[in-house]
């Protein structure tokens, strides 16, 4: 094949643009499938998110039960059941060991490669992509189409109009946008009549008014083995303060419900600082304190709390009350009002997004016929635990199966 033949293929055939995992994970299966898939991404090189998300760690999915695990999905459980469904957490593991890239379940449940780092699996993954033929363009933002109905890009050289069919676009939400992902791709797709939930921070962190001093001693300090309940939802894990708020795991496990109530007005959650003591043993071991002990040590050495626990108690109620039932109930149900979410650019990942509805089951928008869509720019949010990289490689693969069947389609409509 020469090189004008094989350019006009290329022209001709599918096109993914964005290099995150989701953008990714569709290429791989249509050159797979036997199609010259050409990749685009507006930054230096693909996969700068992925790589920020491996820096601590890389928690790829998670083992817990597939059920329990698409309840984590928030609006979309029973839209990416689906996509799951094809391509759960066992066929992820199975991927990267293919890759070279061994897994293991931690103490958690989270899976991570045996590297621990994103790099590696990154750089194997871009390798395999490589030996299926598929070519990747960087530096080339999206900008929407040209008359002929091909994506059109800015690029260091101007503009460029090509003209693949189909497209699949993954172009992520709004959060971390100096890695790639801001959201210019909505008013793009809200001029064809897309309907776009509007992107708002998920896995954040949310204001807290604490007082000068609090803030001042303790900002940037774990909070460990701790529970947090908010209408009747109650997660265990860890959070940490922040000057003007509180941030980690156990917060962005309700951070939709948090955000919500926000959105009304305030979130009013309780911070069980003991979780794994019942309240009355609590109570009894408050009792009776010895003779000239502070209240301070009291809370220290009967209640095993850390200096961060006493100064929650101190912020939530002034003062303290002495009697032990009373102690032990306030270190059993801290109250916290939350005022706000942190903005997009302090945000893990983002909510909001192209609404389910407005694609079909093949991730394909109703109204452009031809073009798809995946990963992070849907209309979904999760925890952080694996699930965001779950549902990115997830969805990405299941657009591309989108993308095959429409070929197949379209291939029959001009036989």
């Amino acid at each position: 094949m020469t090189d004008s033949e094989r350019n006009g293929r290329e022209a001709r055939g599918p096109a993914v643009i964005g290099g995150g995992p989701a953008g990714l994970a569709a290429a791989e299966v249509l050159a797979q499938a036997g199609h010259a898939v050409t990749l685009y991404d507006r930054m230096p090189s693909v996969g700068r998110k992925f790589l920020i998300a491996g820096r601590g760690g890389l928690n790829l999915t998670h083992s817990e039960p597939l059920p329990a695990f698409l309840a984590r999905y928030q609006p979309a459980e029973d839209a990416f059941a689906g996509a799951i469904a094809a391509f759960p957490p066992s066929a992820l593991r199975a991927w990267c060991d293919d890759l070279g890239q061994p897994t293991f379940v931690g103490s958690s449940g989270r899976v991570f490669p045996e590297a621990f780092k994103a790099s590696p699996l990154l750089r194997a993954w871009l390798q395999r992509l490589d030996g299926l033929g598929v070519r990747i363009r960087t530096r080339h933002r999206f900008t929407g189409w040209s008359d002929a109905g091909g994506p059109v890009f800015e690029t260091p050289d101007g503009r460029v109009e090509a003209a693949h069919r189909p497209v699949l676009l993954a172009l992520g939400g709004a959060s971390w946008p100096r890695l790639g992902s801001d959201g210019a791709w909505v008013p793009l797709l809200e001029r064809d009549g897309v309907a776009v939930a509007p992107l708002k921070p998920a896995n954040v962190g949310f204001t807290v008014a604490w007082s000068p001093v609090f803030s001042a001693r303790f900002a940037g300090t774990p909070l460990k083995r701790i529970a947090l309940s908010l209408d009747g939802i109650r997660v265990r894990g860890e959070a940490v303060i922040s000057a003007d708020g509180i941030e980690g795991g156990a917060i962005y496990a309700l951070a939709h419900r948090i955000r919500a109530a926000t959105e009304r007005g305030e979130a009013r959650l309780e911070i069980d600082l003991r979780p794994d003591v019942e309240e009355a043993a609590l109570a009894r071991a408050l009792r009776d304190p010895k003779p000239g002990l502070s209240l301070a040590n009291r809370l220290r050495k009967a209640a095993a709390l850390t200096p961060v626990g006493i100064g929650l108690l101190r912020e939530a109620a002034h003062p303290l009350p002495v009697a032990a039932e009373a102690l032990a109930a306030l270190v059993k149900a801290v109250p916290l009002r939350l005022l706000a979410p942190r903005g997009l650019d302090r945000a893990i990942s983002t909510a909001g997004g192209v609404r389910f509805g407005d694609f079909d089951a093949g991730f394909m928008l109703v109204r452009r016929p031809g073009t798809f869509v995946a990963g992070e720019m849907l209309d979904w949010e999760a925890p952080t635990g694996g699930y965001l990289l779950q549902g990115a490689f997830a969805s990405g693969r299941a657009a591309a199966a989108g993308m095959l069947a429409w070929i197949a389609r379209d291939a029959a409509r001009g036989a």
